[in-house]
């Protein structure tokens, strides 16, 4: 079995937290954690299966000094990768209190992103036991990704990434 890309970003906080969570759960043999400010085209190429992991509200959106683009400019280079065969799961970290018209939003917009490519979007999570007002990361009523709030729910953390793993090993046909 080949690696599984784990790729994620911003770095230091819950996204990062989170990836780990799922490479101890995985198995750190099975996979490879890479921060998407450090990757690029290549990177990407080297996979056939890959998670990313993303935050929707962060510092960015209080702290004018801080500018965290590492998405913006990962996902520049997603026009230049050959899908062709590869699975793509996400998880995004939202908080459900603060931002419930925002619930993971980036979810959405990645998944906009990937969706003229011929890469196949997997592990998709039932809205059911969530919390949220408004969300840009549902399609056909369910959540593109799996849903983490670390700052209100990081009790559930654990449960949830080890129910979508389940889902995701066949999912990802291993």
């Amino acid at each position: 079995m080949s690696k599984i890309g784990i790729f994620y970003g911003p770095e230091l906080g819950s996204v990062e937290k989170v990836a780990h969570v799922i490479e101890q759960k995985l198995g750190a043999d099975k996979v490879e954690l890479i921060a998407v400010k450090k990757a690029d085209e290549s990177v990407l190429e080297r996979f056939d299966k890959l998670i990313f992991g993303m935050s929707t509200i962060g510092k960015t959106n209080w702290d004018s000094e801080y500018k965290d683009t590492d998405w913006d400019e990962f996902a520049t280079c997603f026009g230049k990768v050959n899908w062709e065969g590869k699975k793509i799961a996400m998880y995004c970290l939202g908080d459900h209190i603060q931002y419930p018209q925002h619930f993971v939003d980036a979810l959405g917009w990645v998944y906009d992103r990937l969706e003229n490519t011929a890469a196949e979007v997997v592990g998709f999570c039932s809205t059911e036991e969530y919390t949220y007002e408004e969300s840009e990361g549902i399609k056909d009523g369910q959540f593109l990704g799996l849903p983490v709030d670390e700052d209100n729910e990081a009790d559930k953390t654990d449960v949830r990434v080890e129910n979508w793993i389940n889902r995701l090993i066949n999912e990802f046909g291993f």
